[in-house]
């Protein structure tokens, strides 16, 4: 596209599938094995976790917590370890730390949708987009001048370098060619990984929101890949890779636009998948040794501990004595502090007081958890 106007909205953006034969494509191809056997592994592991939901706090906020600096939203670890361990609505929290947790929120709200739909549906898209930016709005309007332009730390900042489509029309047809896309198997017989790919550009080239569509993008991935039973919880921490090449995945993306570049795009996605398949794995492994260890070592120390009590303790990072108490089936206050404090004793979790309150903190998660 040697006449590409960034200043101009790409009205002429091709519905999928791509004109270009991706399937046979051998460097795809081969990409596509290694991204295949490295995903599978993942979700064989998670199949090893007493509770899978207990990824909710630990893989998927981290995920939340990186797919929202993508977006240049920062919060500390401690900010948002403290909030999860409080009650929600009720905790103090920060600006930043509640853009991370209605990630994770809308990340988890639509796989919960998605188990009953069992099918990728705009609907869908719009309640993700919705949850994430606290709006009952859908797709941005068609006087809307919505332009994607160079951050403020990159050369020639505040430089337009993509005006995604215009026109409500249009914005519905191009959606509902992604959803058909993404759903319709018989019609678009191509691998899901492949199409995870494409999607993922699609939707970023139409930017159907007014803001929110990178995270709305990242998950609707992750869900796109439990739709197809690649993934039995969306817990892929994939934002990982995609911010330490995120230079590389603005411009494979606007060269898919530009030159009609498919295969360095997909070759990059599918190496996300993978790299991030194994990243995901290994903090997998790290958490169920880790877990084993100090069960097998609490047990021998504690009478009162057990597995339940344990799998507790690594459900999230900062722990609130409440939650100890709800497993064990205790409310005293003066029993549960009695309980804490064996833990500390033994250097199973170590307090951290703020303010008034005291939390309790498992410093072998965040250790896995952080990779240190």
């Amino acid at each position: 596209m040697k006449n590409f106007d960034r200043q101009k909205p790409y009205n002429e953006l091709p519905l999928l599938p791509p004109n270009e034969d991706i399937e046979n494509n051998p460097v795809i191809l081969r990409r596509l094995v290694l991204a295949s056997r490295a995903l599978a592994t993942v979700n064989g592991n998670l199949n090893r976790l007493p509770n899978p939901l207990m990824l909710i706090n630990t893989l998927a906020l981290q995920e939340a917590k990186t797919s929202t600096e993508i977006e240049n939203i920062f919060t500390t670890e401690d900010e948002l370890y403290k909030a999860i361990s409080n009650t929600y609505k009720e905790a103090n929290i920060n600006p930043a730390t509640k853009e991370v947790l209605k990630y994770r929120e809308a990340l988890w709200a639509g796989f919960k949708e998605l188990q009953e739909s069992q099918k990728i549906e705009t609907k869908l898209i719009k309640q993700i987009f919705n949850q994430i930016k606290e709006t009952t709005s859908s797709y941005r309007p068609p006087q809307a001048q919505v332009v994607i332009k160079r951050g403020e730390s990159e050369f020639c900042s505040g430089e337009i370098i993509y005006t995604p489509p215009r026109g409500e029309e249009l914005k519905e047809t191009l959606m509902d060619n992604l959803v058909d896309f993404l759903n319709d198997d018989e019609k678009y017989p191509i691998d899901p990984l492949l199409k995870m790919c494409v999607a993922h550009y699609q939707f970023e080239a139409i930017h159907p929101f007014q803001d929110g569509n990178g995270r709305t993008g990242r998950i609707l991935n992750l869900l796109y890949l439990f739709s197809k039973g690649l993934l039995c919880q969306p817990v892929l921490y994939m934002s990982k890779f995609i911010i330490l090449n995120k230079e590389d995945y603005y411009f494979k993306l606007g060269a898919v636009t530009q030159r009609n570049s498919w295969e360095s795009w997909i070759e990059f996605m599918l190496e996300a998948t993978e790299k991030t398949s194994i990243l995901t794995n290994n903090r997998i492994n790290e958490i169920l040794s880790q877990m084993e260890s100090t069960l097998n070592y609490a047990k021998g120390k504690i009478k009162w501990y057990s597995k339940e009590v344990n799998e507790a303790i690594f459900s999230q990072p900062y722990i609130k004595p409440s939650l100890i108490g709800g497993v064990i089936g205790k409310t005293s206050r003066t029993t549960l502090t009695k309980y804490m404090n064996e833990l500390v004793d033994y250097k199973i979790l170590m307090p951290r007081k703020d303010g008034v309150e005291v939390f309790y903190i498992n410093e072998d998660l965040i250790r896995i958890l952080e990779g240190q």
